[in-house]
């Protein structure tokens, strides 16, 4: 890591192949930390949390350590559930469909897969959404 936000190599690694599986999905750098996005649409943002610098973020996955955090976008109908079910998730303060969750060495990248490729559909044209692959049913 070389400068605020900046994510982990491993973490990258973790979330690059999915990301950049889906149609038509592009990674740029986000404001702070790495970005996926769909046309001009972010389906998933990545960053390392200090909380001198991203206070909004530490206050909401309730952190005064630096922690890594994905942010993505789920179905109204699921989100009350992942936040329910407490860490790694959370709910950020910004967009009524964004979800938090925390990246650390417990993480589920089969469960973080499922996230992101479902988060991509919630954003993505209907024409790009129906060539995903997927093993389970959105809401």
């Amino acid at each position: 890591m070389t400068g605020p936000g900046d994510v982990p190599p491993e973490i990258l690694d973790g979330l690059r192949p999915v990301c950049l599986g889906l149609p038509e999905a592009y990674e740029e750098p986000a404001w702070v930390g790495t970005r996926w996005r769909i046309r001009k649409r972010t389906f998933a943002h990545v960053l390392t949390v200090d909380p001198d610098h991203q206070a909004a973020y530490a206050r909401a996955a309730a952190t005064d350590q630096p922690i890594c955090v994905l942010t993505f976008r789920s179905p109204g109908d699921e989100i009350a559930g992942l936040i329910a079910g407490g860490h790694p998730f959370f709910k950020p303060d910004w967009g009524a469909d964004v979800v938090g969750m925390v990246l650390d060495d417990g993480v589920d990248w089969e469960e973080v897969a499922e996230l992101l490729t479902e988060s991509y559909c919630v954003l993505a044209p209907k024409r790009l959404a129906a060539l995903v692959e997927r093993p389970f049913e959105l809401g």
